[in-house]
């Protein structure tokens, strides 16, 4: 073939290939939907706000009372159980929202429309667990006051420490004379409310997936 011939064809061929589109490139970032994205951890969302600053009010800690409510109420405002606590943090307005109520120096008792109110919620269920910290005073190891107090948040202070001793003194004592562990157990196997131990292993779990 002559040489003229093999320039042209090789310029033709060059030239039908500069007509072809580029070729695709594949990114390297996944295009996850929006929608398939990990939900901001409790700490940073909507009420994370509510809770630092009632947890700073009432010297609770922060993130038990995430944990509660990740529990309670799975972050729902809107929640009521079939006993009739509501919101977020569970409150049955008759009992804990009146101990809170009379805690603040308030009257009364909230209303199902206070409860249903984030913050009014948080305020008032922190509240409570301020009360039940001072029912616990004396506990001194960390842990072991963060296990009672989540199971006197769902039974009462009281409950818990007559699993120990009718004394309040002697309760606390036996208490400070146990591990963590030992504590735990103590629940599961001699606190008198069924739910006390599933409650106190939830609440725990959640409290851990906090930190």
């Amino acid at each position: 073939m002559k040489p003229k011939i093999i320039l042209l064809m090789a310029a033709l061929i060059l030239a039908g290939c500069a007509k072809q589109p580029p070729p695709r490139t594949i990114s390297l970032v996944t295009s996850t939907p929006m929608t398939m994205l990990p939900a901001p951890a409790p700490k940073s969302g909507t009420y994370g706000d509510y809770i630092h600053d009632s947890a700073s009010v009432y010297g609770v800690d922060e993130n038990l009372v995430k944990a509660i409510i990740q529990v309670e109420s799975g972050f729902n405002p809107s929640a009521v159980s079939r006993s009739n606590a509501i919101g977020l943090m569970q409150l049955k307005a008759e009992t804990a929202g009146r101990d809170a109520y009379r805690f603040k120096g308030r009257y009364g008792q909230p209303s199902a429309y206070e409860l249903k109110d984030p913050a009014i919620n948080i305020d008032l269920g922190t509240a409570y667990l301020g009360i039940l910290q001072r029912q616990l005073s004396g506990i001194s190891n960390p842990q072991t006051l963060r296990y009672a107090l989540t199971v006197a948040y769902v039974n009462g202070a009281g409950a818990l420490l007559r699993s120990f001793s009718s004394d309040r003194g002697r309760a606390i004592a036996m208490i400070n004379d146990m591990t963590p562990d030992q504590f735990y157990r103590h629940v599961q196997t001699r606190h008198p409310a069924p739910q006390a131990t599933r409650y106190l292993w939830k609440v725990n779990n959640a409290y851990l997936a906090m930190r």
